[in-house]
């Protein structure tokens, strides 16, 4: 399965994870052009701002979906919910979320070589 394949909800919330996180990355080199320089320009905030509020608003939705779809507890869709917040945290809780099996298929696919994915007596 390919990056871009958007099939499933595990894919989509991936995707626009790093979309998100991308798109912090633009927001951020936009403010730093606007404010540190004497005089800033502003051309990198007025289109990355709108494009990151996009894909965040984006993200949430996805994340809201993949919660109800992938049984997350509410302790899991908080945390992900709350990693839109600081800048590139979606991609650290994407990896998460593989490592600890939240991501479905993405998680199995990941883990099958892994010593930590062998199953474990109860």
């Amino acid at each position: 399965m390919g990056f871009f394949d958007l099939r499933s909800t595990a894919s989509r919330f991936r995707f626009f994870a790093v979309l998100e996180a991308l798109s912090w990355i633009g927001l951020l080199t936009g403010m730093a052009f606007k404010y540190i320089p004497a005089e800033g320009n502003e051309i990198g905030v007025k289109i990355f701002g709108p494009v990151h509020g996009g894909i965040f608003v984006l993200f949430v939705i996805t994340a809201l979906l993949a919660a109800r779809e992938l049984n997350w507890s509410w302790k899991t869709t908080v945390l992900a919910l709350a990693s839109s917040i600081p800048p590139l945290f979606t991609v650290i809780f994407e990896v998460w979320a593989v490592r600890t099996g939240q991501l479905g298929e993405l998680s199995t696919g990941a883990a099958k070589g892994s010593p930590a994915a062998a199953p474990t007596a109860s």
